[in-house]
């Protein structure tokens, strides 16, 4: 079943330099996700000036409970880069989509 995941830094001066520590390690482990289906769609959110402000995501994953234990593993959540976490049952409406790019 999918679910949209908002998930937003902190506010705090240290959450951009927080957010570029974790970044390697969280791409380590979303990519496969990706790959295997799980993680259907993310990206940053950026405010209007173009920074990093949190994430969204559509996982694809059995219930709610198996979203937040896999949240709970993420280098995002548990270097404390993402402080406001939703997370929204989710449909995908049956539309023609174009292929997402490459990279």
């Amino acid at each position: 079943m999918p679910f949209m995941v908002l998930a937003y830094d902190g506010k705090d001066a240290e959450a951009p330099a927080r957010r570029q520590a974790a970044r390697p390690a969280h791409f380590a482990r979303v990519a496969p996700e990706a790959e295997s289906g799980r993680l259907l769609i993310g990206g940053p959110l950026t405010d209007a000036d173009g920074r990093m402000i949190g994430s969204m995501m559509v996982l694809d994953l059995p219930n709610e409970a198996a979203v937040h234990a896999w949240l709970a593993d993420d280098p995002y959540v548990r270097q404390e880069v993402w402080k406001d976490i939703s997370v929204l049952p989710f449909q995908v409406a049956p539309l023609k989509y174009r292929p997402l790019f490459a990279g």
